[in-house]
């Protein structure tokens, strides 16, 4: 059969036989450099508006809540329902909307809204990327359908890059069904290469750590 040779001649070329054993996988080099936070969200900010993204290193809670507003605008938003957006007040903020647990009206209100915040589970400085674990916190579709993305994150979820993310969660599939990794405004060139920002998702993004 096709089936037996092609792995015969994939054997022979290995120097293997059909009797021999495979040795077991190598342990993943996992590298995590040794930085502090302040270096670590440094580095993000630099990623980050090498994007053309927005970072706001915010010194409280309320001036967290003072630059959402002032973002806003006076214009409507949906919020998640991460704990650590409830804590620093912003979705208290009017014209907010949170609390959802209905996915219909979920999808109807993003569908409208022209901004949407959320938190983050981690955010990585090496790439300025925000990694969302889908949840009934954390919907995906707040970070992905208003044009608008703002994401509030504590500092402590600074890592340096995607080692450290996989030290800590080596089996995301475990936690969640979808893990989003946001890097930057949603861009697409595949149109006569020219660069568009918000065709698959919010053409703005802004970021402010905590």
């Amino acid at each position: 059969m096709a089936r037996d040779y092609i792995l015969h001649k994939a054997r022979t070329a290995l120097g293997r036989t059909v009797a021999s054993t495979v040795e077991p996988a190598p342990a993943a080099r996992i590298r995590v450099p040794q930085t502090g936070p302040d270096e670590r969200i440094a580095l993000f900010a630099r990623k980050l508006e090498g994007l053309a993204a927005k970072f706001y290193r915010a010194s409280s809670a309320a001036d967290a809540r003072e630059y959402v507003a002032s973002l806003l605008a006076g214009r409507a938003a949906v919020a998640s329902n991460a704990p650590f957006l409830a804590e620093c007040g912003i979705t208290a903020l009017p014209g907010v909307r949170s609390g959802f647990t209905d996915r219909e009206a979920l999808r109807a209100a993003c569908a409208e809204a022209p901004a949407g915040i959320t938190s983050a589970d981690y955010a990585l400085a090496d790439t300025g990327t925000l990694v969302m674990f889908s949840s009934r916190e954390e919907p995906r579709l707040i970070s992905l359908l208003p044009p608008l993305h703002v994401a509030v994150v504590p500092r402590e979820k600074i890592l340096t890059g995607l080692d450290e993310l996989l030290a800590l969660v080596p089996r995301p599939a475990d936690r969640t069904s979808s893990m989003v990794l946001i890097t930057g405004p949603s861009r697409t060139a595949d149109i006569e290469q020219i660069l568009v920002r918000g065709v698959h998702g919010p053409g703005e993004l802004h970021v402010v750590v905590v």
